[in-house]
């Protein structure tokens, strides 16, 4: 139990304190979610003024109110702040005790290749440290001994969600935490009051601009992880920032963690990284590759091969190297680490019904992940066999991608088929045509390299009858998420069963677009 009090000093832009509590259930953000004795935090969202939920949060039980608006007549204590979105975090770690003080945190932020680095880095420190490594990722949370889902549209996990993940890792005996951060998370403060150790960036590229409005306030909010090095840090325990040395942005995080006096390695194809790849080999079925460290001579710290394939898949793996390496990994202990990883949900992971093509899921939602993803396939392929992808674009969301997924799919790929891909409350006709604007800049002839299939089982399944022996049939942008968004309703879907449909040859029809059959 603690005092509201004690909760409310942790926050930095408190305004006003109305009244004392003894605090005896965890920080909520939404209403409905209060118990007895806990604390509701009334926060502004896009669509809802959670200050109008505060007299349920009171019926409910919650014995503190924390909120924004001047408030003089509550039955409970009020804490009036200043951003209580950002406020919501710290008072979390400090309801928990602070568990990320008790952890080795590894923070993993980027564009592409969050989730597939965090699991490689979290298999890594799990042989390391016998099995006392946790996971918080956009697809699982491995708590030591339970694995729990984190959602299906969820980046970031909420702030109390978080807090209380980690408190259970410490609760189990964890001694070590990757957790994966996006720029949404981090921007919202979701991440506020975790204490970071090491701050990892897989790369920066297109993407959620709709919601950060330009590049720099993207690339700032993922510069938030990387100042967190400098909050709260344990000791003199020394704490590294371990950056994509061939990004464009490099330096603007390395600065950023010299600023905070943490220590700034880096990984890449160059000779001049802190860590680099050399002898790199892609083969159909695995990728090979040395990992050797500047100025060590040109002997190999180790040889890694893995059955993730493709450029961007050897990115993240030498990520994880370099991280193993940062934190005195042994060289055997890494390479086996990052060999246990066979495959990530809904990262280039192959369905296999017996058919005699191969058939994809690969979560490529950027222009970037999509050619990473379709140049992999390419590299796949015997000669004379083709790579259909298949793919949609959000609605709501950043609408300068539509084109240029589609432009980069009509240089790469042999068919496109352009589909329903979570398009919200905008119009699925008006997407499609902005995609197939982008398929005919390029050069791209509907009816012959692409078409437009508005039901995503449909579309599987069109691929699927397309596809000959030795061809590849690549579905990407839903990865390993259960639903898609029409409207402002969550119909369930999974790439993978509509896969798995198609090539058994019937459309799974879960969607509202789905033909009425007759």
């Amino acid at each position: 139990m603690k005092k509201l009090s004690e909760l409310a000093a942790r926050v930095p832009d408190v305004v006003d304190i109305r009244g004392e509590a003894i605090i005896s259930a965890p920080i909520e953000e939404d209403n409905r979610l209060v118990r007895p004795g806990g604390v509701f935090v009334a926060r502004r969202g896009l669509s809802v003024d959670g200050h109008q939920f505060i007299a349920d949060a009171i019926a409910r039980g919650a014995a503190g109110i924390v909120g924004e608006h001047p408030i003089s007549d509550l039955p409970v204590p009020y804490v009036q702040v200043k951003d209580a979105q950002e406020a919501t975090g710290w008072l979390a770690a400090a309801y928990h005790d602070d568990p990320s003080r008790k952890l080795m945190v590894i923070g993993v932020t980027g564009t592409d290749g969050k989730t597939t680095t965090s699991t490689l880095i979290h298999s890594v420190l799990k042989l390391a440290t016998n099995g006392k490594a946790g996971l918080i990722s956009t697809v699982a949370a491995d708590l030591g001994g339970e694995t729990v889902d984190t959602g299906l549209h969820v980046t970031t996990p909420s702030a109390p969600e978080i807090q209380a993940l980690l408190a259970q890792m410490v609760g189990n005996g964890l001694t070590h935490c990757v957790l994966e951060m996006t720029s949404h998370g981090l921007a919202q403060g979701r991440l506020n009051g975790v204490t970071l150790d090491v701050a990892v960036l897989t790369n920066l590229t297109h993407e959620h601009l709709d919601y950060h409005g330009t590049f720099e306030a993207y690339r700032a909010a993922k510069g938030r992880m990387f100042r967190m090095l400098g909050d709260g840090h344990k000791g003199n325990i020394e704490r590294f920032g371990v950056i994509n040395g061939d990004d464009a942005n490099a330096e603007y995080f390395g600065d950023i963690c010299r600023g905070v006096g943490a220590a700034v390695y880096s990984y890449g194809l160059d000779a001049g990284h802190s860590f680099y790849a050399d002898h790199v080999r892609y083969e159909p079925e695995a990728t090979v590759f040395e990992v050797h460290e500047m100025d060590k001579g040109e002997a190999a710290l180790m040889a890694i091969k893995s059955s993730l394939v493709g450029e961007f898949n050897m990115r993240n793996m030498l990520a994880a190297a370099a991280v193993g390496r940062v934190m005195a990994v042994p060289p055997d202990v890494v390479r086996a680490g990052i060999a246990a990883v066979r495959t990530i949900p809904g990262r280039m992971e192959r369905i296999d019904e017996g058919q005699a093509y191969t058939a994809i899921v690969d979560f490529a939602h950027t222009p970037n992940a999509l050619e990473n993803a379709l140049r992999a396939g390419k590299g796949m392929l015997r000669d004379g066999h083709k790579l259909i992808a298949v793919f949609g674009s959000a609605g709501l969301r950043d609408r300068e991608k539509r084109r240029l997924m589609a432009e980069v799919s009509a240089r790469l790929a042999d068919f496109t088929i352009l589909t329903a891909e979570d398009p919200r409350t905008e119009s699925l006709d008006g997407i499609l045509e902005i995609m197939a604007a982008g398929c005919r800049s390029q050069g791209g002839v509907e009816g012959e390299t692409f078409m437009r299939v508005p039901d995503r089982g449909e579309a599987l399944y069109r691929a699927c009858q397309m596809a000959q022996a030795g061809d590849i049939v690549m579905a990407c942008g839903k990865g390993h998420e259960q639903s898609m968004c029409f409207g402002t309703i969550e119909y369930r879907w999974d790439d993978r069963e509509g896969l798995r449909a198609a090539i058994r040859g019937r459309p799974l029809r879960t969607l509202p677009t789905a033909p009425v059959e007759g």
